[in-house]
């Protein structure tokens, strides 16, 4: 199995350095499965592993990896907050987003925070081995269904970071004045704030909102 410090012969005989990687997944067996994609290749290595967003940066503080693929659903520290905090210390830092995460808010934020590109798992397939080699030489294309999405939230009104926040506790199952409680808001203005809520989703009630707002990733229910 080849190393960091290993080197891979191109099609000329010379030598060059193997694409390093590190993998960021709460799931061992997932990481475990993506060593096995990328050592399985002759011109990459996973360098080292990470199962939070906090080990994530620390590991990539340590061995400047290539390319990082990072997941969005992480323990401690998400994945969007560590794609921006690997992008601050190095602002050429390649990670490539691999999530179950399908909504086009997702998306977004990641892309956002500094993301090369964002892969879905369950359309993952051969593909991951091309992928890094691509965002690796610098490309960041989207695939087609990823970008559609972008596409589809730029046609859409979005919420404001005060709107989600009621949304998120509208999705607790919180009543008008016990939001206003907790953001230190009157109850006149919560109304208002779901009513602006409903019309920016295309919803005429509650449930329909949270349902809404699940799928497109603006909120997320752990």
């Amino acid at each position: 199995m080849p190393t960091a410090a290993s080197v891979t012969p191109d099609v000329n005989g010379a030598s060059t350095r193997p694409i390093t990687v590190l993998c960021v997944d709460d799931h061992r067996i997932v990481r475990e499965g993506l060593r096995m994609i990328i050592d399985s290749e002759p011109d990459m290595t996973v360098i080292d592993s990470a199962a939070n967003g906090h080990e994530a940066v620390a590991r990539y503080r340590q061995h400047t990896p290539d390319i990082t693929l990072m997941d969005l659903q992480l323990p401690e520290m998400g994945g969007v907050d560590a794609i921006r905090a690997i992008r601050q210390l190095d602002g050429d830092a390649r990670i490539i987003v691999l999530t179950m995460y399908k909504g086009d808010e997702d998306i977004y934020r990641a892309m956002d925070a500094g993301a090369s590109t964002y892969l879905l798992k369950d359309t993952l397939a051969d593909d991951l081995p091309r992928i890094v080699r691509e965002v690796n030489a610098g490309q960041r294309r989207l695939p087609p269904d990823v970008q559609a999405r972008l596409q589809e939230r730029a046609a859409n009104p979005t919420l404001t970071s005060r709107e989600i926040e009621v949304m998120k506790l509208v999705a607790a199952g919180r009543r008008d004045k016990e939001i206003a409680i907790a953001l230190a808001i009157s109850n006149q203005t919560v109304r208002v704030h779901v009513k602006n809520i409903f019309a920016k989703l295309g919803v005429g009630d509650r449930t329909e909102a949270m349902n809404v707002a699940i799928r497109r990733g603006i909120i997320h229910i752990d």
